[in-house]
């Protein structure tokens, strides 16, 4: 019988745009928009999906109540009201719609730069109080002037593109945005103390992070030029509005278009008792298409988790293109079992991990894989609540430094999986192929060469090379009543260090253990489990 999935609305969203949640089988969706923050929290238990916009504030007290919960889908770009930490510490997969409202937001960048340009509510409301003025509300040409666009992301980008189109000059920053390809858009490039300078209108496109909280303050605002215009539709919190208000009152800035708030719903008007201020309650994303197209795209996203496992928008998991993803994905199985293999054969706990890939994978994207190999190294020791989401982080949060490397040399094989880890007691170090027709393969153990099927039980047997051990080996198992299924060797040289591999049939207990190791020619026993 195939699994239900129960999927939590929480917030209203259009009905056209969950239709691939009502589509796809095995998947219940509840639709419940008018929870209280402490209903949504005695009822959160009993889902594996939750589906939100902005209303909805998924805080860590609310996820750590979660306990089925996987994916969280965001209906539009930020996710300020989702606290990432604590979703990637339990390992909950959280997307949004980066791509769903774009237009729509930039659309209404534009339309309020035009409407502050050109003072138009402000005539609308004196015309509506039955008062014909036109000498108060003369306003300004776009062409010609320079737009300063802070932040060139997907709606920034857009934005730029339809100021070029009003005959606008264009100067912008962006972390990401080098001088070559603000030269192949025909922008101007620039430090933000730079487009701050040099604009007569300036627009906001950042993420509302620590770094660009009150990006726009007071001394930002004696960069600017008198008479500036500033418009942000971007997030409440970008640009400091009581010091927005002291530079409309100064004179400096001579117009404000604003669409966010440091506070929502508004609860201090200040801003909006001024003439030079335009000002909308967070339209940016509302148009029908937008709200069905972003609907649409989490969608999309929670039924691709659940029927695949893989999502295209994810916020704390990256993403991989899925021709790529088909590439790597044949190696998921491996990679985990190598960690899983190197953590059983260490004495202590890692404290860095090198992972190395060679062959065609050198070509790919394998971050998946790395986070696989980490999966199956932590979870020796913290369990099941180890995933793909939470591997990276949580080897981070222990201490543990990870280093990926590519080589186009494989030693042979198609491609080729190494991994090495650095412990308070050593180095161990291994290695994974697939073999055409095999299946995977334990290829190399330390500096010995194999070939072992990475599943179920096995012994690994430090030893030296001496005429008869092999034979007290199977003998001993023998008499405990364990069968060898398969044995590997390897020696460094005739009569020196060597080590077996062993396939059995049931684990060896800890008696049978201290009893090898007990030989003369034995230094070490390690049982492996896969």
């Amino acid at each position: 019988m195939m699994k239900e999935y129960r999927i939590l609305v929480s917030d209203p969203l259009s009905e056209e745009g969950i239709f691939p949640l009502r589509d796809a089988e095995g998947l219940s969706v509840v639709f419940d928009t008018e929870l209280t923050p402490q209903e949504l929290a005695e009822k959160i238990g009993g889902f594996d999906a939750l589906l939100v916009r902005s209303k909805t504030q998924v805080t860590r007290e609310l996820i750590e109540k979660a306990e089925r919960l996987k994916i969280i889908g965001r209906a539009g770009v930020g996710v300020d009201n989702i606290d990432l930490e604590a979703a990637t510490e339990k390992g909950i997969i959280v997307v949004n719609a980066p791509d769903g409202n774009t237009n729509s937001a930039a659309e209404h960048t534009i339309a309020m730069l035009m409407s502050m340009a050109r003072k138009i509510p402000q005539a609308f409301t004196a015309l509506r109080n039955r008062e014909w003025d036109r000498k108060s509300f003369v306003g300004v040409e776009l062409k010609g002037k320079t737009l300063g666009v802070v932040g060139l992301g997907r709606i920034g980008m857009e934005v730029a593109a339809r100021a070029k189109g009003q005959r606008m000059n264009i100067i912008a920053y962006d972390p990401f945005l080098t001088e070559e390809r603000a030269e192949e858009l025909g922008i101007g490039f620039g430090t933000v103390e730079e487009v701050l300078k040099a604009s007569d209108f300036i627009t906001v496109h950042t993420p509302l992070l620590k770094e660009t909280r009150h990006l726009i303050n007071a001394e930002a605002f004696k960069l600017m030029k008198p008479g500036v215009q500033i418009i942000n539709c971007a997030r409440g919190g970008i640009i400091d509005e009581i010091a927005l208000y002291d530079a409309i009152k100064s004179g400096k800035v001579a117009g404000a278009a604003l669409d966010v708030f440091e506070q929502e719903p508004m609860v201090d008007f200040r801003l909006l008792d001024l003439p030079e201020v335009v000002a909308t309650p967070h339209l940016g994303a509302s148009t029908f298409e937008a709200q069905e197209n972003v609907a649409i795209d989490v969608s999309h996203d929670v039924v691709s988790y659940f029927s695949t496992g893989t999502v295209r928008n994810s916020v704390n998991l990256p993403s991989v293109p899925r021709e790529i993803m088909k590439k790597i994905e044949p190696y998921f199985d491996l990679s985990e079992r190598l960690g899983a293999f190197l953590t059983d054969l260490s004495d202590s706990t890692a404290t860095e991990v090198n992972i190395s890939y060679s062959g065609e994978l050198a070509d790919f994207e394998v971050g998946p894989l790395t986070r696989n190999v980490l999966k199956g190294l932590l979870k020796r020791h913290l369990g099941n609540r180890v995933n793909d989401v939470n591997a990276m982080f949580l080897a981070h949060q222990k201490g543990i430094t990870v280093n990926e490397n590519k080589s186009a040399s494989s030693k042979g094989f198609t491609n080729l999986i190494s991994v090495e880890v650095l412990t308070a007691t050593g180095r161990r170090k291994t290695a994974g192929a697939l073999l055409n027709g095999q299946g995977p393969r334990i290829v190399k153990v330390d500096d010995y060469i194999v070939d072992v099927v990475p599943d179920g039980h096995l012994l690994f047997i430090r030893h030296h090379d001496r005429p008869g051990v092999i034979g007290r080996v199977g003998t001993l198992l023998g008499q405990e009543g364990v069968n060898i299924a398969t044995m590997q060797v390897g020696r460094s040289a005739e009569g020196g260090a060597a080590i077996m591999m062993l396939s059995i049939d049931k684990p060896a207990e800890e008696k049978s253990l201290r009893q090898l190791e007990e030989l003369a020619e034995i230094d070490k026993v390690k049982a492996v489990d896969l």
